[in-house]
């Protein structure tokens, strides 16, 4: 039986996070409990590898016959996955061989570091991760007459085959992998349902057609607007593996944390950061800085766990600021509460045990309820 790994720390007590990955979702996981965080798996497309596609074995042995003169690598799951299928066809050696002259290029550092795995060295690579400052800088060296083999991504064509062919390139295309339907699309639907509803911290992407399929999930549910509210108040949190995963998210009004470097120890390092560090969304009070979580709070560095209703109570109160709410709105937070007033008196009075400063939800009344915030200059004293 094999021993779990000790935790790193507790800046993610609290927290549940969705990771809408496919690849290396294991790992993902594993790195972020080891932070404290409870994670939820719905990848929104899952990775469906051409190993035994006969057309790019085909295409592997066009490229041993005539080595090719430039190589480019869009994405390190696909590098990877081409060598491993010219390896299932005992083509690798005659491959390494064919692509040792070869000036090698990559879309990004996955794509750096697969090729690198590989044995081989890359010559350039794209700062910005793009196909099109790829294409941009081999035109600008020149591709008239010189061979070039194009390593697609699982999203289909991205217009470097053309371009190249356009500018007098004879191209061979690889497509390695592709993007197929999720694993488990009930998983997909509940991940965007209970996002909407404030009970998700944090959703992680590591693709674009990724973070694109789970934000159509949330729109086909009709939940997008109310996803895009929540990311916009910092109530949750979105984010990506790099600026190319983050677009789909930008394109909706959404303004994802991005990890600096394009790799998942930098995406878990980027999210432990925020919330451990002071980034999440707060309000300073007489108790000491109060954070939410979807299972309850976070107060002056301690988490504090509360039921379900509890933190939505505590949600509703924390949106409002310090600003008084009335037992109506509270009502609205408590399943079958119906007209019973006492039924809110009763869930404040559990939030107030739970956090242990009584004080901190003051009554107001005939009025409602607020929390004990600090005005500015108290709050900067």
């Amino acid at each position: 039986m094999t021993a779990a790994r000790p935790a790193l720390s507790a800046a993610l007590d609290g927290c549940t996070i969705v990771i809408a990955v496919d690849r290396r979702s294991l790992e993902l996981a594993a790195a972020l409990e080891r932070h404290g965080a409870t994670v939820r798996h719905a990848p929104a497309l899952t990775i469906v590898p051409h190993i035994d596609d006969d057309a790019l074995i085909a295409r592997t042995r066009e490229l041993i016959a005539l080595p090719p003169d430039v190589v480019v690598a869009t994405t390190g799951v696909g590098f990877r996955g081409w060598m491993e299928a010219a390896d299932e066809a005992g083509l690798l050696d005659d491959l390494h061989a064919a692509l040792a002259g070869a000036q090698i290029v990559a879309r990004g550092p996955k794509a750096r570091g697969a090729i690198q795995q590989a044995g081989l060295t890359a010559d350039w690579v794209a700062e910005s991760e793009t196909s099109a400052e790829l294409g941009e800088y081999l035109l600008a060296e020149g591709v008239s007459s010189r061979r070039i083999a194009v390593q697609h991504h699982g999203s289909g064509a991205d217009g470097l085959d053309e371009l190249f062919e356009t500018a007098g390139a004879d191209v061979v295309s690889l497509t390695v992998y592709r993007w197929g339907p999720p694993p488990d699309a009930v998983a997909v639907r509940r991940s965007v349902a209970t996002t909407a509803q404030g009970e998700v911290d944090a959703v992680l992407f590591t693709s674009a057609p990724g973070a694109a399929e789970w934000l159509a999930a949330a729109s086909r549910e009709g939940i997008l607007d109310d996803i895009v509210a929540l990311t916009q108040t910092g109530r949750v949190l979105m984010a990506a593996v790099g600026p190319i995963t983050a677009g789909p998210l930008v394109d909706v009004g959404i303004a994802p944390l991005v990890a600096e470097r394009g790799r998942l120890g930098s995406l878990v390092r980027a999210v432990v950061t925020h919330f451990g560090g002071g980034h999440a969304a707060s309000l300073p009070t007489t108790a000491g800085r109060l954070e939410l979580r979807s299972s309850g709070a976070v107060l002056d560095g301690v988490h504090v766990p509360l039921s379900r209703t509890g933190a939505d109570v505590l949600a509703a109160l924390f949106e409002a600021g310090g600003g008084v709410v009335s037992r109506q709105r509270l009502q609205g937070a408590l399943p079958r509460s119906g007209e019973n007033t006492h039924a809110v008196e009763m869930a404040v009075a559990r939030v107030r045990e739970a956090l242990g400063v009584p004080a901190l939800i003051k009554t107001v009344v005939k009025r409602g309820y607020r929390l004990d915030v600090l005005d500015p200059a108290e709050a900067s004293a």
